[in-house]
């Protein structure tokens, strides 16, 4: 269905106008939305993989991940975790190696063999390619116990740096260099959320991936504009809530007491997860958020085939597409 583009950066189907007023509670993903990680989270992508390809699997020559790659397991809807993604890709890029295929081609293979069921998906079309994965899987050991796990502690220790990940871990890292975290850039501001807090009073919240922590880190004082109490952290939760599954979103809209929320992301997770808050009772509008993509015109293509009611570049266009100003 073709959106209307009713102001400069917002996009809507026609359904959606009316709906709007009716939204009494305003929930957030982190990641892409009030945080642009094209610099920190996507690069400890990046560099985890290329580490573990060197160090652990022996791979010496190796094609890139690119930004293509981390958007195309996105769109799968099974790779709202960064570590999850990192490792289908050190598994598609050590199948390549072992095929003698070239990495960059043979990864969009495997992308497009990839579902909502995310690792599963991949570890099964490469078992059916006789790729012989079996030796990295047995040495990342993935997933496992976020604190002892040979591929998590390398992903956190470049995300987080020595410090923090000293403070998080009770660990000290193997690597010197500073963060990725801190090329996290805050998108969100405290006048923003003051437009917000004027309509939906305490009924903002967070559902993310991240931990809290993580999100304190970087958002600093801006976390206690939220309601942090009813927010979920699923880096903090048992693995089997994380997106899409809608328990996270269900018990938040519960505890904000919210009847119509706007869940405002920017993945297919995302989305998947509002759809299926709303088959269980809680009507949940999507907002995509396009503006933090490498590739913004091919997300809101993206969105757009889904079927997504509302697409914007920024979150600073919520206060005009909620009939704020």
């Amino acid at each position: 269905m073709t959106l209307k583009e009713i102001d400069k950066g917002i996009y809507t189907q026609d359904s959606i106008t009316s709906e709007i007023a009716d939204i009494d509670g305003i929930i957030f993903d982190c990641d892409g939305v009030l945080v642009d990680v094209s610099n920190s989270y996507d690069l400890a992508i990046q560099r985890t993989t290329a580490y573990v390809l060197k160090e652990i699997a022996g791979i010496p020559k190796f094609d890139p991940v690119t930004s293509k790659i981390i958007e195309g397991f996105k769109a799968t809807g099974g790779f709202n975790d960064e570590v999850d993604l990192t490792y289908v890709s050190i598994l598609s890029l050590v199948a390549a190696d072992n095929l003698n295929k070239k990495g960059s081609q043979f990864i969009f293979e495997v992308i497009k063999n990839a579902d909502q069921t995310g690792i599963k998906s991949v570890e099964k079309f490469l078992e059916k390619s006789n790729a012989g994965i079996t030796k990295i899987k047995q040495q990342l050991a993935y997933p496992g116990p976020r604190d002892s796990n040979p591929l998590c502690s390398i992903f956190d220790q470049l995300f987080y740096g020595p410090e923090l990940y000293f403070k998080l871990f009770n660990k000290k890292s193997n690597f010197s260099d500073q963060g990725l975290i801190e090329n996290d850039v805050v998108l969100v501001k405290k006048e923003l959320l003051a437009k917000l807090k004027k309509k939906f009073d305490k009924k903002i919240a967070i559902v993310s991936g991240r931990g809290i922590e993580s999100i304190r880190y970087s958002l600093k004082e801006l976390l206690e504009e939220f309601n942090v109490k009813n927010s979920m952290f699923l880096e903090d939760e048992p693995r089997e809530l994380g997106k899409p599954n809608p328990a996270s979103l269900f018990r938040t809209l519960n505890g904000i007491g919210c009847s119509h929320c706007l869940y405002v992301g920017d993945s297919m997770e995302d989305f998947i997860m509002a759809q299926k808050a709303t088959e269980m009772g809680k009507k949940t509008t999507f907002c995509g958020i396009i503006g933090t993509s490498k590739f913004p015109e091919e997300k809101k293509k993206f969105f757009e085939e889904k079927n997504v009611p509302l697409i914007v570049n920024s979150i600073e266009l919520l206060p005009k597409v909620l009939n704020l100003v």
